[in-house]
């Protein structure tokens, strides 16, 4: 992903003290977040890390390793729990709340540099509600509906028409984005309006 120029969706938990890269508990081969970061930085930053926190405690474990790599402004947290993100609001490192058909009113929005959009059940994450959020001021990254083994196209096909209307062809730039299993159509289907594909990890 980051020899392409990609970002990435990670998904961090802790494994004997140490943050490693995993939806699962974490098994002794799982990377090393420190190990992935650094790759980030060998590629020079490229796309936007979203990292997907998946146990509680790790806000200042988590900060640190974002600043030492020099990666804190190219990343956000996201999908933590309420008292959790508290402490990463309390953190440099920009916060994302979620929006969904189970989560209409996004948590600590007022505070958080951007919105995840999410649909668990279809039919796909909402364009109009993206739209409404970078008016305010905010990020977002959409959820590509093959990520829940949903189909696509029909999606992808709405989100262009409905951002280049709101853009006026001019795009979003680095605060729009979308993560998907697949960048390279994506990247087809909606460049100028985003920035690189996020591959989701």
């Amino acid at each position: 992903a980051f020899a392409a120029g990609d970002g990435a969706e990670l998904d961090v938990r802790d494994r004997d003290g140490d943050l490693v890269i995993s939806h699962d508990p974490a098994t002794a081969d799982a990377p090393s977040f420190e190990t992935v970061l650094a790759l980030y930085g060998r590629h020079g930053h490229p796309g936007r890390l979203a990292v997907n926190i998946k146990a509680d405690g790790l806000a200042a474990l988590v900060a640190t390793a974002l600043h030492r790599h020099g990666a804190t402004a190219r990343s956000f947290v996201f999908d933590m729990s309420i008292p959790d993100a508290l402490a990463y609001l309390n953190t440099t490192t920009p916060v994302f709340t979620r929006f969904s058909e189970f989560e209409p009113h996004p948590a600590l929005y007022e505070d958080c540099a951007g919105v995840w959009i999410d649909s668990f059940r279809g039919p796909w994450a909402s364009a109009e509600r993206a739209i409404a959020d970078l008016g305010r001021g905010k990020a977002v990254a959409l959820v590509s509906p093959e990520l829940h083994r949903m189909p696509h196209e029909a999606a992808w096909a709405e989100w262009a028409r409905v951002f280049m209307a709101a853009s006026n062809g001019r795009g979003f730039g680095e605060r729009l984005m979308i993560c998907t299993d697949f960048p390279d159509p994506a990247r087809d289907a909606f460049a100028p309006l985003i920035s690189r594909p996020q591959r989701n990890s």
